[in-house]
């Protein structure tokens, strides 16, 4: 379907840190080129991260003659913060334009339910939230509104998740029986805003990168996970803040498939890969062992360079998931399955306006929830709907994690829930 007849959605982004600078502001950018995206403002706490993105090399390379409206403004003194200036600018979007939440995990829900309470659509930054309670009812509120809400899982548009999925279920694998996946992130996290917000109380590895790979899994294979454990190992942050620094969990899947995952904030900053990242899944079926295996810090591109640009001489280049490429328009423009995961969402929210423009408000919204189930059944798109077992996972991970890596059932008799193996406390 062209732009045209998709027509085009403002968006609001509430948060400003590096995935804004990195992936979502400049796919924005480009869909706003392609006349999918309308102005887009960029709210958050402080004026210093806003001015940072407006100051960018890289930004202003790619898209020279693009901008956003900053909230606050960016003569705002940088240390003056305000925490709810979100909801100011909320109650001044049309409806059913995009809000796009890329702040710390543990502030998700207020952000999402305020803009579902402005009728929104919604664009997250994984994991959705904390619990299946929040979850769920999230996915009541959007449905009953008749209004998107899509988790950025990134990795579900990766060609290589793609062919293994659709592989997969078509059986030429057989059964999934054992895997290992990795994510571990560079160390200079560790001296970015992670070490404000990154604490044990409200996050980990396992639960912030991690989960990934958990969904991934389920994307590919279609199994529910029925027990996870997540052993963590301490840290402190150069601010003295003590937080998880790495963690090593394990998921039990509906037909006992076991998944280990190693996660952490630590990978050498002069290492070629910029992280470590890898999936391997080991399957069997009638006589015959099956496998899948991703290596996905290597795509297969190095580049020795007489500069120190990239933070080391010799890289690894990943041009799977987000570069900024030269084409037939001005600047550059975005590349990879970081871009499309986006577009998709965006056009997405489109569909859903364009199923219920021009129609009665009852029409309207009966539509619109049309579309929604289709989204939902599909399974392509992350939905509250048909991702909840993420928000299961999250919620067992981080009961598991504070406890000493106990681990805890997932249970799908009546309310899905989770239960500690043994009692607590």
């Amino acid at each position: 379907m062209t732009a045209m007849a998709l027509g085009r959605v403002d968006v609001l982004i509430v948060g400003g840190g590096m995935i804004v600078h990195d992936q979502i502001l400049p796919s924005l950018y480009h869909l706003q080129r392609l006349g999918l995206v309308g102005p887009i403002k960029i709210c958050e706490m402080r004026s210093g991260p806003l001015r940072a993105l407006v100051e960018s090399p890289v930004l202003r390379e790619a898209f020279p003659d693009q901008g956003f409206i900053p909230y606050p403004p960016l003569e705002t003194p940088p240390e003056v913060t305000q925490p709810e200036l979100y909801r100011q600018v909320l109650a001044e979007q049309k409806e059913r334009q995009l809000v796009v939440v890329a702040v710390p995990d543990h502030v998700h829900a207020p952000i999402i339910r305020a803009a579902l309470e402005h009728n929104q659509h919604v664009l997250c930054v994984k994991p959705l939230v904390r619990t299946y309670r929040e979850a769920h009812e999230i996915a009541e509120e959007a449905y009953r509104r008749g209004l998107l809400v899509a988790v950025e899982y990134h990795k579900r548009f990766d060609r290589r998740a793609l062919e293994a999925r659709l592989q997969y279920r078509r059986g030429r694998f057989g059964q999934f029986r054992l895997g290992e996946a990795k994510m571990i992130e560079p160390y200079y996290y560790r001296h970015s805003n992670f070490q404000n917000w990154f604490t044990k109380e409200n996050a980990d590895p396992f639960t912030y990168v991690g989960c990934h790979y958990v969904d991934l899994v389920y994307f590919i294979t279609g199994l529910r996970p029925v027990e996870v454990s997540v052993r963590g190992v301490e840290g402190t942050f150069p601010n003295g803040n003590v937080g998880f620094l790495w963690s090593a969990g394990r998921v039990v899947w509906e037909n006992g498939a076991i998944l280990s995952v190693l996660d952490g904030l630590g990978y050498p900053d002069e290492a070629p890969g910029t992280n470590d990242q890898c999936l391997v899944m080991y399957c069997e079926g009638p006589n015959r062992a099956g496998i899948i295996k991703h290596d996905d810090q290597y795509r297969g591109v190095g580049h020795g360079y007489i500069d120190n640009l990239s933070g080391a001489p010799y890289r690894f280049v990943s041009p799977d998931y987000f570069r900024l490429v030269p084409w037939e328009g001005e600047g550059l423009k975005p590349v990879g399955y970081g871009y499309e995961s986006i577009a998709a969402i965006v056009e997405a929210a489109l569909k859903v306006n364009l199923a219920g423009a021009g129609l009665a408000p009852e029409d309207s919204l009966q539509a619109r929830r049309r579309v929604l189930k289709e989204i939902d059944d599909k399974g392509l798109l992350a939905t509250p709907a048909n991702s909840y077992i993420n928000e299961l996972v999250t919620e067992a991970a981080r009961i598991s994690i504070m406890n000493s890596g106990i681990p805890v059932e997932i249970r799908y008799d009546g309310t899905p829930h989770v239960t500690p193996r043994v009692k607590l406390g």
